[in-house]
């Protein structure tokens, strides 16, 4: 069986949500954020609802009023192009304010996030003169030719019990990795962060399913798994439950409603009634189409 695609966007954006977790009420989240009415879409777009707030998370850190983050999967490329393409939706998002320079040119960031070290791109910034710094392990400062203040978040290099949520976004996770992610989201009590931490999680199981199916063998492993996704999978059984019965009152409303229509046209064919005029009379009495009325005949 072919295995499922990974949704690798949505957990990088509730990753953010929980990586942010300590500033998350201070700042507002827009993912998918529209540049126009045509599709052209910021991944998650970051804006600061006070100046004056101070980032504690070294991604964060980094952050102005208005932050557009760009992320790339395991398989997609972080290259000059994609770059020049970040800063080109930075530019068109200052250009999209609703009065002239309301967004002003030294409060958009940009941050690109990738699991492994973009070594091409690197190259090219060597070669063509940009300066790059590295305040925080896996994390670049770009300056440069470029507009708007650039950093580039190797996720793959960042510690991994500082960032744990951006870590799980991988296909290479060890047992230990997913052990640690699963302390982590039990040590969890808001409803905003279980949510948030079970699409990290969907995201985590579905690109390591072969790794995770080879360690349910571990029986502590399974326990805690099945801890966590219990509430879930009740709800979803839940939700399964109320839909079937919905389905089945609404299928037996129908079988209801076409029995009655069946024993009025048999009813009134013992009166002596011809099909013309039970058809007509049918119509007029149950709402039905000449289609549907003559269904029943």
């Amino acid at each position: 069986m072919k295995d499922r695609k990974v949704q690798w966007h949505p957990g990088f954006v509730a990753a953010m949500g929980l990586e942010l977790a300590e500033n998350r009420d201070a700042l507002v989240f827009e993912k998918e954020y529209n540049l126009n009415t045509k599709p052209l879409e910021i991944d998650l777009l970051v804006i600061k609802k006070e100046p004056s707030v101070r980032i504690g998370n070294e991604i964060g850190a980094f952050f102005l009023g208005h932050n557009i983050m760009e992320y790339k999967s395991p398989k997609d490329h972080l290259d000059i192009d994609a770059f020049y393409k970040a800063l080109a939706y930075a530019g068109l998002y200052k250009a999209y304010g609703k009065a002239a320079d309301e967004r002003k040119e030294d409060d958009i960031t940009v941050s690109l996030l990738r699991e492994t070290r973009p070594e091409g791109l690197f190259r090219y910034f060597a070669e063509h003169g940009y300066m790059v710094s590295n305040p925080y392990r896996g994390i670049y400062y770009i300056k440069g030719k470029n507009m708007f203040p650039v950093q580039v978040v190797v996720t793959g290099e960042l510690d991994k019990a500082e960032h744990t949520w951006l870590g799980a976004l991988s296909e290479k996770l060890e047992k230990e990795d997913i052990t640690e992610l699963l302390e982590k989201i039990r040590s969890l009590t808001g409803k905003n962060d279980l949510e948030l931490a079970d699409s990290v999680l969907e995201v985590s199981i579905g690109a390591n399913r072969q790794a995770v199916e080879e360690w349910k063998g571990d029986a502590s492993m399974c326990q805690a798994l099945m801890e966590i996704m219990e509430p879930q999978l009740l709800l979803r059984d839940e939700e399964k439950i109320s839909e079937g019965l919905q389905q089945g009152i609404q299928q037996g409303l129908q079988q209801g409603l076409q029995q009655g229509i069946q024993g009025a046209i048999d009813m009134l064919r013992k009166f002596g009634h011809g099909d013309a005029e039970i058809k007509e009379t049918i119509m007029e009495e149950y709402g039905l189409s000449a289609e549907e009325a003559e269904g029943y005949f």
